[in-house]
């Protein structure tokens, strides 16, 4: 089951065998609990629900509890679930770990991008800026609103200033590269979403 909630520790990079530097992202990958499997009869769908990072029962809430309580587990700081076709090894309980990924494997790796803030048109779209000679009165502005009486308003789309990061991407096919057992941590070729401690669902690449 190449699935799992990972952190993410940091970047660096190391050296293969014909000395060739690669930048690497460091993931703490699990341990995750299986907290609840998702059936078609149940749920109308097949998934898993994994947990990971432990968490006082102080610090999370009633029905995060009873949750808890009916898988006979304790409690975790993270769910995530992930869509499976097949699972029949996988009960509720299971512990999953870095030893599900192999060196050389493809992953799909989603997380939340950094926020940046409110910004405007020239970094959050990379629009070019207008002369910067006093007189131009045209330095950083997003340009023309479109046409005056008719339609008489902006059209859907227009690239404006507005808040920029935080939403959810995924990067496809990055290849593992290493994978640490005694520090539970699995090291990926390239940069993934988010900051430094950010939570990552990783899984086998779909378009492999």
């Amino acid at each position: 089951m190449k699935t799992i909630i990972g952190k993410k520790v940091g970047m660096t990079q190391i050296f293969d065998e014909h000395g060739r530097v690669i930048p690497v992202t460091v993931i703490e990958a699990g341990p995750c609990v299986v907290a609840q499997v998702k059936t078609v009869e149940t749920d109308g769908y097949n998934a898993i629900q994994l947990g990971f990072g432990d968490v006082k029962e102080s610090k999370i809430n009633k029905p995060e509890k009873g949750h808890f309580a009916k898988a006979n587990l304790a409690p975790k700081k993270h769910l995530r679930e992930f869509r499976v076709d097949d699972f029949e090894d996988i009960t509720i309980g299971s512990e999953i770990k870095a030893d599900s990924f192999e060196i050389g494997d493809k992953i799909d790796v989603q997380g939340t991008t950094k926020g940046k803030g409110f910004q405007g048109v020239i970094k959050r779209h990379g629009q070019s800026r207008g002369p910067m000679g006093h007189g131009s009165m045209y330095h950083r502005r997003p340009g023309s609103m479109g046409p005056t009486s008719t339609p008489g308003r902006v059209f859907k789309g227009k690239r404006l200033p507005g808040h920029m990061g935080r939403v959810t991407v995924t990067i496809q096919n990055l290849d593992v590269v290493k994978v640490d057992m005694d520090k539970n941590v699995i090291l990926i070729k390239g940069s993934v979403p988010g900051a430094k401690g950010a939570i990552l669902k990783i899984r086998k690449s779909v378009k492999a």
